[in-house]
């Protein structure tokens, strides 16, 4: 595919398909869907899907795990990090995270706002990408905060959970 004469002539280095839609990747790293340039997702539309995410995580654990919790006479008021009521809430918490991505490359949150996760490299996400990106990844950017922030700045939008893990979000036709 060849651009004006002030911009470099780009060549097509990959092909696949992600969900049927076709996918090209170009020697400088630009990607197309369907013919069309892809958008990725700033900061801020991934800050308010993840707003959002953490509203349905936290309504999960108040409609299904705390009744449940009661019921049992499990104490919902003890706060420490073995606390029953915490370890449940983590598993959750990360459970909504894996298996959305894994199975809808996109979490309610990203479903709401248009956004979809992809993988830099191939047309699918592994286990291995989705369990390092949702677990370890989001620990390690949660604590450094920088690797949210960096999303703001990087030509690819990427957080340093999509560094280690070769992802990105990118905006998705609705």
């Amino acid at each position: 595919m060849e651009t004006n004469d002030d911009q470099e002539v780009m060549k097509e280095t990959t092909s696949y398909q992600i969900d049927d839609e076709s996918v090209k990747v170009f020697s400088t790293g630009d990607y197309q869907i369907q013919g069309l340039p892809v958008r990725y997702a700033g900061f801020w539309m991934r800050f308010w899907a993840y707003l959002l995410d953490l509203i349905v995580v936290g309504s999960i654990g108040r409609i299904l795990v705390k009744p449940v919790f009661r019921a049992l006479d499990i104490s919902l008021s003890e706060f420490n990090m073995f606390a029953p009521i915490t370890i449940t809430s983590a598993v959750i918490f990360y459970l909504y995270f894996v298996l959305m991505t894994k199975y809808f490359k996109q979490t309610l949150g990203k479903m709401v706002f248009g956004l979809k996760v992809v993988d830099l490299k191939n047309d699918e996400l592994s286990w291995g990408t989705i369990l390092f990106r949702e677990w370890i990844g989001r620990f390690i950017s949660a604590t450094i905060i920088i690797g949210y922030i960096i999303v703001a700045f990087l030509p690819k939008k990427q957080g340093l959970h999509d560094i280690f893990t070769d992802t990105t979000v990118i905006h998705v036709e609705r």
